[in-house]
Formats: structure tokens, sequence, C-alpha cells
């Protein structure tokens, strides 16, 4: 399976105000760029939490998420991407 990028990368916001649905994704890649082990966290639209992950340095994921929840991490260190599977 093989995936098709759906925007530009762009770092995650920091808190749930800035928080980014990645265009109304439900696939999201993630990689964290930096240094130190980072949170990730996944809110509703009414910027209530519903989970969240560590991820690594250098570590990519992948996250299912509904059309309407955002992603925010704790630095701008981590970059997300809305894709679709093909």
């Amino acid at each position: 399976m093989s995936m098709r990028l759906m925007a530009a990368e762009a770092a995650c916001g920091t808190n749930v105000g800035a928080a980014s649905t990645f265009e109304n994704a439900v696939y999201v890649r993630l990689v964290n760029s930096g240094a130190s082990t980072r949170l990730v966290t996944v809110a509703n639209a009414a910027d209530v939490t519903l989970a969240s992950i560590t991820i690594a340095p250098g570590e990519v994921t992948f996250l299912t998420k509904d059309q309407d929840h955002q992603i925010f991490a704790a630095h701008a260190e981590v970059l997300g991407v809305p894709i679709i599977w093909s």
C-alpha cells in the first residue's frame, strides 16, 4: 500500500488553540524531526482531549482520526501532512 500526500508538510501547533485538522484529513503522517521525545495530542472540535501518544526522536507514525478532530504537539518539531492510502 502506498500513500498520497494531500498538502504540504507543516509544523504542528503547540496548543489546542493552534491545533490543526490537517485539511479535515482522516489519515495524517507525523514525524518528530527533533532530538527529544514529544507528546502528540488529538482533540475534538470542542477542544476536548481525546487521546495522546509519545513520538520518539526521528519516529514516523500515522494517525487515523475523524475529519473534525485536531492534532497538536508539545513542540513544533513535530511535522504533519494529510495523506490518503492508495
